[in-house]
């Protein structure tokens, strides 16, 4: 038996001995995991308090001040390689409470390789050889066309060959066609000088980096030159080459007019998910965009989720520019502007736009994120419930809170104003439900009136949802357009439940979504399958509603016309229709058809009815 004691943490030691410089600490837990990784600009006051009982902390804080056990610190030369250091453990150890960032896909990079002529080329994996990475690009056909547009404008080498001035001396290789037709200047030949090589590799950094209108100067005027110096035919390559770059930049999105260099972080949350974007700007077009995922981020600050974005895109990449809009102010803000303006070896502007331009831009890219977000979502409910898509796909189109499992649909018939009835059908995980429709013979309306019509079917269908406190639909569709839908949000509004559900107008004509307060339509892909389920649902109400009006008109044609003659009842009416079809086939039969059909006296009455 082992009767060794279990080792306690003499934690008031630790705290007397911590430093007072910057670095990082290591929470652990009981069983000696890593929990959280944090930095600090003075240790010895950032750890401290974690354990100072009487401080107004967060959920996730208590929580986690509850299992700490122990803990480590490693001492940083800088608040900025602290700022390295954790993000570096963060990734390594993945702690509990720490903020973890994930892509939903690996992204490839461009990379210039660490060589005396360096090579240009796509690559999945960052290596850290002192190679250059730009990236990462989520469009493939975007990456696949600024590679060839890098490749049309400098003669830099496709090939493979480990190129050294050695081995050129050597002349251990030869050129091959690309140095014939003019789209590398045969470095393995030393045809080209590596510092002019690698002068044609600063050039296409600039492209990398978004600053093309410089280097468009840079070409025209070396154009100039060699038209001066009478070599034409140098002076048009550079020319087609000018031509290509253009090109590639009047394809960029141009954002702003200012051409500023500006990078965007943008938030967006629902539930406990949440997703961040980032846009990089630059000479005003936006050149790259980049988002990472959060779940299970409840508890997690905006401003916490917003650094850490900011602290993980600038520790990974080496472009800082001069100002970076964000959507709020953040948390250890003056550490991370410490490490920014270390690495661009400048200022850097940490700004929170409110008005006009910037503020544009900063929605822009908001909305980007709510659309990625609801992507995730959308992906992730088809992998953890069998939900048909088109149920998703219409949660993300109508921009709802939550998926509209169950739908109601409401529709409205009548013959000239006469037998008003409507119809509601009910649809479940996109599936209809009959057992749940309902018709109802509408009692209030006098002439043809969809309006109150519609008015009343809802008044009477909710109003008793209401008294009955029994369950409320996900979506309500009105068919009609902005005209039903208005009076049946008056009901829904005088009822208090119009914030309860998502209510639409599905307009028959061009299949126009109408939502409240909203002028113009949404108009829905005609191929989506958010719009079928919305047909589906429009055409059973339809169908349902003229069903019931033609039960209605048949029963009154018969009551009518029938049951009026004296002596026939509901019976022999009833029999007479099943014997002739219609009460126009009771008109047009003889009285000898009658008789063997209902006898010899009600088949003179109704005789005599007719043809007297």
């Amino acid at each position: 038996m082992d009767n060794a004691e279990p080792h306690i943490v003499d934690l008031d030691r630790k705290l007397a001995g911590l430093p007072t410089k910057p670095g990082v600490y290591l929470h652990k837990d009981g069983a000696g995991t890593i929990i959280y990784v944090g930095k600090a600009k003075i240790l010895r006051n950032r750890v401290k308090s974690y354990f100072q009982q009487n401080r107004p902390v967060d959920a996730k804080t208590k929580a986690l001040m509850a299992k700490i056990a122990d803990f480590d610190v490693i001492v940083t030369d800088s608040e900025a390689e602290a700022l390295i250091l954790e993000n570096t453990l963060i990734k390594q150890h993945r702690p509990k409470y720490n903020i973890l960032l994930k892509d939903d896909k690996s992204y490839p990079y461009i990379r210039i390789a660490r060589e005396e002529f360096p090579r240009i080329f796509k690559t999945r994996n960052v290596i850290r050889d002192g190679s250059k990475y730009f990236g990462p690009y989520t469009d493939g056909t975007y990456l696949y066309y600024l590679l060839k547009t890098l490749r049309s404008v400098f003669p830099l080498r496709s090939c493979d060959l480990p190129l050294t001035e050695v081995g050129i001396t050597a002349k251990k290789w030869k050129v091959c066609l690309d140095y014939h037709i003019k789209r590398c200047e045969g470095p393995c030949e030393a045809f080209i000088s590596a510092a002019r090589y690698n002068d044609y590799i600063k050039q296409a950094q600039q492209v990398l980096s978004g600053r093309t209108k410089e280097l468009e100067l840079q070409l025209e005027q070396r154009m100039h030159e060699l038209a001066e110096e009478l070599r034409f035919e140098d002076a048009a390559v550079i020319q087609q080459r000018l031509a290509n770059l253009k090109e590639y930049t009047a394809k960029q999105k141009v954002v702003t007019e200012d051409e500023a260099d500006r990078d965007v972080f943008a938030l967006a949350r629902i539930g406990a998910d949440a997703c961040t974007v980032i846009f990089t700007i630059r000479d005003g077009k936006l050149i790259g965009k980049r988002h990472y995922f959060v779940s299970k981020s409840a508890e997690q600050s905006d401003e916490e989720l917003v650094r850490t974005t900011i602290e993980r895109w600038y520790v990974e990449n080496d472009m800082v520019p001069a100002e970076i809009l964000v959507p709020c102010e953040l948390t250890d803000q003056e550490i991370l502007e410490t490490f920014l303006r270390q690495k661009r070896g400048r200022a850097v502007e940490l700004i929170v736009p409110k008005i006009g331009d910037k503020k544009k831009l900063l929605e822009m890219a908001v909305t980007n994120a709510d659309f990625l977000l609801r992507e995730l979502i959308l992906q992730q409910a088809q992998k953890d419930v069998s939900m048909p898509r088109a149920v998703l796909s219409l949660q993300r189109d109508l921009n709802m809170s939550k998926m509209p499992r169950r739908i109601e649909c409401f529709d409205n018939s009548h013959m000239q104003g006469t037998d008003y009835v409507s119809s509601m059908v009910v649809f479940v995980d996109g599936k209809p439900k009959k057992s749940e429709y309902r018709k109802y013979k509408l009692r209030t309306i006098d002439g043809n009136d969809d309006f109150e019509a519609m008015k009343e079917v809802i008044t009477r269908r909710y109003g008793r949802a209401v008294e009955e406190n029994s369950v409320l639909p996900d979506l309500v569709i009105i068919d009609g357009g902005k005209g039903q839908l208005s009076h049946a949000m008056e009901i829904l509004h005088a009822l208090g439940i119009a914030d309860k559900m998502v209510v639409i107008g599905l307009a028959k004509r061009l299949e126009e979504v109408f939502v409240p307060n909203e002028s113009d339509p949404i108009l829905l892909p005609k191929a989506s399958s958010s719009l079928r389920l919305l047909q589906q649902a429009r055409d059973e109400a339809h169908r349902f509603a003229i069903t019931y009006h033609r039960q209605l008109r048949d029963k009154r044609t018969l009551q009518t016309e029938l049951t009026q003659i004296k002596g026939i009842g509901e019976k022999t009416a009833t029999e007479l229709l099943i014997t002739f079809g219609s009460v126009q086939g009771v008109k047009d039969a003889t009285q000898e058809m009658l008789t063997e059909a209902v006898g010899k006296a009600a088949a003179a009455r109704i005789y005599e009815h007719y043809h007297s």
